[in-house]
């Protein structure tokens, strides 16, 4: 059962202190086998990659590390047209977010008769990170690429792994409305390291971004001053702070929405009607039973999920 705690209780503050002290990322200590994962593609290149993503992910890419280019381009025709629209209007809506996020350049001439300025330019390249694993994310495609394309970053490539050779036709379709053509087949350190330090396959990058594990956080963090970084991102958590004049339904969808992407994942509720994280609750349970990932979910929830 999910954790419920009340600040008219006492010893709240030290409860709930705890609750949010816990350490939710992997205990095992990735940063030894994520560094012998990238000196290896270092120095082996593409035959490194190959060998670990038959390895992690059941897949032999020794044919080829790129997704074929008719693949993403057929990608929309194997999509229900309602999610095709769905795509189409984030994408609209996360490319006018981000055009108003230019930065304007500086130019002028000082009373010494010196010209100074500053101008804003894009990278050469970048790289994005997709989950491919246990989920698979449209929307992360949508969130990295888009941005890139605005900044007219002339380059954009994308890594998602595909176990077992299955490519999730939604993130194809999210990388041609991007405009994104150069995907590879492949995840993990391997291929946050393939495009720091580049491979026979795949040319370098300047920044990489784009979520992943706890294996492609450490990744980043061991080659960020090589390549940029977006950030180091730990396990997914939501936080809704509601009263009781709120669905009960859609905070439970919510909750849910972070719930379903790992057992790690922390969702919480806060509250002033204890008639309101009762309803919460139950929505939570009718929920469970409908999500594809609801073992996940569920794991999430009952570990580290939080009403108070």
């Amino acid at each position: 059962m999910p954790l419920r705690l009340s600040s008219i209780t006492p010893g709240f503050s030290e409860d709930f202190d705890a609750y949010i002290g816990r350490r939710r990322d992997i205990a095992a200590d990735v940063s030894d086998v994520v560094s012998d994962i990238i000196a290896d593609v270092r120095a082996r290149g593409d035959e490194a990659v190959v060998d670990y993503t038959a390895r992690f992910d059941n897949l032999d890419v020794s044919g080829g590390l790129r997704v074929d280019p008719a693949l993403i381009n057929a990608a929309k025709d194997a999509c229900p047209p309602e999610q095709i629209s769905a795509l189409e209007t984030a994408a609209a809506r996360i490319r006018a977010f981000h055009e108003r996020q230019i930065p304007d350049g500086v130019s002028y001439l000082d009373a010494d008769g010196v010209y100074l300025g500053a101008r804003w330019t894009p990278v050469s390249a970048a790289g994005i990170y997709i989950p491919g694993g246990t989920a698979a994310y449209p929307s992360s495609v949508l969130m990295n690429a888009i941005p890139a394309s605005v900044a007219e970053v002339p380059r954009v490539v994308m890594v998602v792994p595909t176990p077992g050779g299955q490519a999730n036709p939604l993130v194809l379709a999210a990388a041609h409305l991007a405009g994104v053509d150069e995907i590879y087949r492949i995840g993990g350190a391997q291929a946050i390291a393939a495009l720091a330090f580049g491979t026979e396959t795949i040319a370098a990058v300047d920044k990489i971004t784009g979520p992943g594990n706890a294996f492609v956080a450490e990744s980043k963090r061991q080659v960020f001053g090589t390549v940029g970084i977006d950030m180091i991102a730990g396990p997914s958590e939501i936080v809704v702070v509601a009263d009781s004049e709120n669905d009960p339904e859609w905070i439970a969808a919510d909750l849910l929405s972070q719930a379903e992407h790992d057992p790690s994942s922390q969702s919480v509720l806060i509250t002033d009607s204890g008639a309101l994280a009762d309803a919460v609750a139950e929505a939570v349970e009718a929920l469970l039973g409908e999500l594809p990932r609801h073992e996940i979910a569920r794991q999430s929830w009952e570990k580290t999920g939080q009403s108070s």
